[in-house]
């Protein structure tokens, strides 16, 4: 019988007042002029489906003609705040083309559709509910993964911008089939190192739907690389299981991807590679990642049985005594840091004195 990884919805967690004082500090503080909640007054919707006919799990939703127009003006102010620095200029040359609603998942967050009318190109942003998870969550891939992340908060709505890329459920199963072996390689590389760099960073459910293949054509080959779309698991969880990708079912496929084109030395090489990387940003982050970890561990972010059952796993992979005596999820992070930071230094100090 399957492992059951999460069986429960995550709650939603507030801003305290040291990450209000964070996020204003970094300018991710923002007096946005519509709310999550504004957006819940709709007063009809229809379902959205995707070229296939198949129900994509988003509803168009309808306003009033009154509540429509405050909320175009509303929702075109908050993509010039995300975009550039406020200015209105732009806005008489923007359209909401769309405001979609998710019926699925943790957050419920609506999907707005901006369009330049002089161009027609147009962009996606997400309006959601706070949730101190997710913002830390957001933090810390904006600091130690390759991709720098756009989002705006304050004390009960969160903008963040559209990641662009295949949804990794679709991806699988209707484009990894056809990628050429030389390609299944360089995805299972990229697959690697992504499982590392979540685990790491204790970023959780990274199921299928909730990161993206980003394909890049680069001379005369396809590149892909894998990103997080989904941040709210930041830490939460109790089961380590829940923090490596390659345990959900819905990625099996990308796990024998893995098993079929890579040795046991190539992945144990990607792996270092990757905690190498990750060390690297941890250092270069400096101040602003202790920062942060130092506010996180001023909150409280999960139940006290996860807590102890995640350091005890850990522990088990890790046998770093650390991990045993964390009083939050904060002091977990910390640890984890800690020690893929002191890996990497003591290989450099290794590979030093062998060359010396």
């Amino acid at each position: 019988m399957e492992e059951k990884l999460i069986s429960q919805k995550k709650p939603f967690f507030p801003i305290i007042s040291e990450l209000t004082a964070y996020l204003k500090q970094y300018n991710r503080w923002v007096f946005t002029p519509i709310f999550y909640e504004d957006l819940l007054r709709f007063s009809g919707s229809v379902v959205v489906y995707d070229e296939n006919e198949q129900d994509t799990l988003w509803v168009r939703v309808y306003y009033t003609d009154s509540e429509r127009n405050d909320i175009d003006y509303n929702l075109k102010k908050i993509y010039a705040l995300l975009h550039s620095d406020g200015n209105e200029s732009s806005i008489p040359y923007l359209n909401v083309d769309a405001i979609d609603y998710c019926t699925f998942g943790n957050s419920k967050p609506f999907r707005i559709k901006i369009r330049n009318i002089l161009n027609d190109n147009f962009t996606y942003f997400y309006v959601k509910r706070t949730d101190a998870s997710r913002v830390y969550g957001l933090e810390f891939e904006h600091m130690l993964s390759p991709h720098n992340l756009n989002f705006l908060v304050n004390d009960t709505t969160l903008i963040e911008e559209h990641i662009a890329g295949i949804p990794g459920d679709v991806f699988i199963q209707e484009f990894l089939g056809e990628c050429s072996p030389a390609q299944q390689a360089q995805i299972a590389k990229e697959y690697v190192k992504f499982n590392e760099r979540c685990m790491i960073r204790l970023l959780g459910d990274m199921r299928a739907y909730n990161y993206v293949v980003v394909p890049t054509h680069d001379f005369d080959q396809v590149v892909y690389k894998i990103r997080a779309i989904d941040f709210d698991q930041q830490c939460y969880e109790g089961k380590f299981k829940v923090y490596r990708p390659q345990f959900f079912k819905e990625n099996f496929p990308m796990v024998e991807i893995v098993k079929d084109k890579l040795t046991l030395n190539s992945v144990n090489q990607y792996k270092i590679e990757e905690r190498s990387i990750v060390a690297r940003r941890i250092i270069s982050s400096g101040a602003r990642l202790q920062n942060l970890v130092t506010i996180m561990k001023q909150d409280d972010l999960t139940r006290t049985d996860y807590l102890k059952n995640l350091s005890e796993e850990i522990f088990k992979f890790t046998k770093d005594d650390a991990f045993l005596a964390v009083k939050n999820v904060g002091e977990v992070m910390e640890a984890s840091f800690d020690y893929v930071r002191r890996h990497y230094e003591n290989l450099n100090m290794t590979k030093l004195i062998q060359s010396s």
